[in-house]
């Protein structure tokens, strides 16, 4: 599936700051569409590879934008520290931990049906590498463990906040839920759905089946109500994650380049060699968590134990990009 005229246009022909609005508004408007729980798995490996032509030109021709990245799509952390100092009287953040533009349909279609207001709906970037620690420490915890049992602290950019981060069914947290004002929450799902999976050949059907499940049902909206009550909400997560399980094998030099470099994941720490291939496969990013080779675009490759089949850390949108949607009850 190509990319069109004129979208080609603004990508070619625009500033970067242009580029990337162009690239993260039309990720958005592909992933958003409504879904029904019997085409869901189909329907979302039609959009995964709609995306996957964007994925395909910022990897062939556009990849310098990558550079850009960082600067120029705003960060959830960011977003988040942004949002949080606005003057409302009560605020919650539910961080939902590896959550992608995938699953944006059901909370759009969840919030309209149960009456909540929806005040915005965007992406934002993650940081790079698109790791839970990284967001976690943009944010000023230590890591997302912190935030357990309210052990965020006072060092944190969202103050003053009750903190909570756990695994635990819906009807569990919404019992966790009482009347401070201000709210912080991390769940693990679905990152803890995505690393179960990532060895099966099926993980995205899986996924795809489990947050139709999840997204739509009475217990995540009976929490989220809870949450919401008295308070603006928004609800985001630290990345998305890449379907590698339908990337094309990385053959040759390539394959066995990127096996080197990356072993089973999409990242390593500091700086390397970026391989000698025209166009790269790998980007060499300094971010603000240090210097970091990052895999770029969609492929896999053989490794030891087999690569995983959903996975992120490296560059592809739907792992570096995060729903942002702001609503009341």
């Amino acid at each position: 599936m190509g990319l069109d005229a004129n979208l080609l246009q603004r990508l070619t022909r625009g500033s970067v700051e242009e580029a990337w609005q162009a690239i993260v508004g039309s990720a958005v408007d592909i992933a958003s569409k409504p879904l029904a729980p019997g085409n869901a798995p189909s329907e979302v490996i039609k959009r995964d590879r709609e995306i996957g032509a964007l994925d395909h030109f910022l990897s062939s021709s556009g990849w310098d934008l990558w550079q850009a990245f960082g600067d120029t799509v705003e960060r959830t952390s960011d977003q988040l520290v942004k949002w949080w100092n606005e003057p409302y009287s009560a605020k919650a953040v539910l961080i939902l931990d590896g959550l992608s533009l995938r699953e944006l349909p059901w909370l759009l279609q969840g919030a309209k049906e149960r009456g909540f207001a929806l005040h915005q709906v965007t992406a934002t970037a993650s940081e790079l590498p698109g790791e839970t620690n990284e967001f976690a420490r943009a944010l000023g915890f230590g890591s997302r463990s912190q935030l357990q049992n309210n052990g965020g602290g006072l060092a944190h950019k969202l103050q003053p906040a009750h903190t909570e981060c756990v695994d635990m069914p819906w009807k569990d947290c919404e019992g966790l839920i009482n009347g401070t004002p201000n709210w912080v929450f991390w769940h693990h799902w679905p990152d803890s759905k995505v690393h179960d999976g990532s060895g099966a050949g099926q993980g995205l059907d899986l996924l795809t089946r489990d947050a139709a499940g999840q997204l739509s049902g009475d217990d995540f909206w009976s929490f989220v109500e809870r949450l919401a009550t008295g308070r603006r909400l928004v609800i985001t997560s630290d990345h998305g994650y890449a379907a590698t399980g339908y990337f094309p094998d990385a053959e040759g030099e390539v394959g066995q380049f990127l096996k080197k470099t990356f072993s089973s994941g999409r990242s390593a720490a500091g700086t390397g060699d970026t391989g000698p291939f025209v166009p790269p496969v790998a980007l060499q990013i300094n971010s603000p968590h240090g210097a970091h080779l990052l895999a770029l675009g969609r492929r896999k490759w053989r490794s030891q134990g087999g690569y995983p089949t959903l996975t992120h850390g490296g560059l592809s949108l739907l792992e570096v990009l995060s729903p942002f949607v702001e609503l009341t009850k």
